[in-house]
């Protein structure tokens, strides 16, 4: 699957929109949506988000290779938490290396489920690829003597952060739209790889940086 930016994620649907284009090096998901919708909107333009994006009900497809956990599931709807959805979803987000499930921070849960929602609007379907949720102390730590990226004082030790990509989409796709939401903090970390980078999203004080 080819990784689009978010340039070429705009012209590529508008392109086929607007002539049909047949040949293109795009994905299929985008080809898809591209003959029922009209060449999009700034992606990231704030004023899409409306009150009707967030009533909703809240249904998310999560991933997380680390332990092959997969959820797909409502854990909201008519302004109520599903508990059941709920502990399915701090499950996934556990610290995977120490076993332990924490009750994440439902804000967090929201921008996750946010971003999926807002790309499926252009026929992307991917999951929300979860790279890293709860960390334990001793987790973090580990991490901070391996001379991985953690702050000492970790959000996600907090249940208030979460690593997360989604495939197809380039991570300043991904980081510029949870930013959009004005949610909290944004992390960009771009990797070379076949997998590509990822994003830090949390829920404390809304701030941007590169890692």
């Amino acid at each position: 699957m080819k990784t689009l930016d978010r340039r070429s994620f705009l012209k590529s649907v508008s392109t086929l929109a607007m002539v049909g284009v047949a040949e293109t090096l795009i994905n299929t998901d985008v080809l898809a949506a591209a003959k029922e919708l009209a060449p999009p909107p700034d992606l990231f333009d704030p004023s899409l988000v409306d009150m009707d994006f967030w009533v909703q009900p809240r249904s998310v497809d999560m991933i997380r290779p680390q332990s092959g956990d997969r959820v797909k599931l409502t854990y909201w709807k008519d302004g109520h938490i599903n508990p059941n959805a709920y502990e399915e979803l701090c499950f996934l987000l556990r610290d995977v290396q120490a076993d332990q499930v924490y009750r994440m921070d439902t804000r967090l849960i929201d921008t996750l489920w946010a971003a999926q929602a807002f790309v499926r609007r252009y026929g992307f379907s991917a999951p929300v690829e979860i790279t890293s949720g709860y960390r334990s102390a001793k987790t973090n730590r580990r991490l901070i003597e391996a001379g991985l990226p953690a702050a000492r004082n970790s959000l996600h030790m907090r249940g208030q952060a979460a690593d997360f990509r989604m495939p197809g989409l380039h991570p300043s796709v991904v980081g510029e739209l949870v930013q959009g939401f004005k949610a909290g903090g944004v992390g960009f970390y771009f990797r070379v790889g076949a997998k590509g980078g990822w994003i830090h999203a949390d829920t404390g004080p809304e701030r941007e940086w590169r890692g």
